[in-house]
């Protein structure tokens, strides 16, 4: 199985976890916001960030777009998704801050324009976002890109997926096992899907994880998921629809911190003894005459 390379890291089984901090919609349109979670991401020490790029007009309809919804932005679902959406301007003051901390930074593009729109800033990688998996023009245009795309699963059938992976190939894919509930519930996770997926595409295959639990992300690592994506958060406790699900600064660095901790304690599956067993072998070990 091949590794992906996500910037300069090799990204697949025996790597490091990739630990991506998903800021997607939870800077509630502020850049400011958007750098403070970047930073928090990057203190944490997660490898990159995540955002989301979407053309409004493409992927709602108008009659979507009218509906009534109250929010800092106006009286209308339209007033709220063009308040959240960041344009040149904002990704460019992102682009440089992450470029003067040294993080990672990508985005899921929910439509071809959003794909060349994000490609201004050549990302290394796109995410194929769990909604869109069924977008087969999506697909083609960010597998045109010759960049890496990792495609997440939630809401979708085994049969949708291997036509997915049809439609992309299997070079330069990686495969990310998600539920699409915000939170999700444990029951919900299934994580066991991880090595199923394994084991049928022969890719690397992450872990997205919504619930507000940190330890299930460290069974997905168990489970031989390379590449986790969290959505991270000042306060779960702010505005915006996807804060519940998301963790808080002292989770972020818990998180990481953890799945260090787990990648030692794993170790390479080699059965040896270890040194300090031998003084422990000396007195103990007991022999049959």
């Amino acid at each position: 199985m091949k590794s992906i390379i996500i910037g300069n890291r090799a990204v697949g089984p025996g790597e490091p976890t990739f630990v991506v901090a998903e800021i997607g919609i939870n800077h509630n349109g502020s850049v400011e916001m958007a750098k403070r979670l970047i930073e928090v991401a990057r203190s944490a020490g997660c490898d990159a960030v995540k955002f989301q790029k979407r053309t409004i007009d493409v992927v709602y309809s108008p009659e979507d777009l009218a509906r009534p919804r109250e929010s800092p932005f106006g009286t209308t679902n339209g007033d709220l998704k063009r308040g959240l959406e960041f344009g040149y301007a904002e990704y460019a003051e992102i682009h440089r801050f992450c470029r003067s901390v040294g993080m990672t930074w990508f985005a899921s593009c929910w439509d071809k324009g959003s794909v060349e729109f994000i490609s201004q800033f050549a990302p290394p990688c796109y995410k194929i976002a769990s909604p869109c998996l069924t977008d087969d023009a999506l697909l083609r245009c960010q597998r045109s890109t010759g960049r890496p795309v990792l495609l997440s699963t939630g809401m979708s059938s085994i049969e949708q997926i291997d036509h997915a992976v049809d439609v992309l190939g299997h070079e330069n894919l990686l495969i990310l096992h998600c539920t699409s509930t915000y939170p999700a519930n444990l029951e919900e996770l299934n994580l066991r899907v991880i090595p199923t997926l394994l084991s049928r595409y022969d890719v690397p295959v992450g872990y997205s994880g919504h619930e507000v639990l940190v330890y299930t992300t460290l069974a997905a690592v168990v489970l031989g998921a390379c590449l986790v994506e969290r959505h991270v958060t000042l306060s779960r406790a702010m505005w915006g629809s996807d804060h519940a699900a998301s963790i808080e600064t002292q989770g972020t660095h818990k998180l990481v911190g953890y799945i260090r901790s787990t990648e030692v304690a794993l170790g390479d599956g080699v059965k040896r003894v270890a040194a300090r067993e031998f003084d422990v072998m000396r007195k103990l070990r007991r022999v049959s005459g």
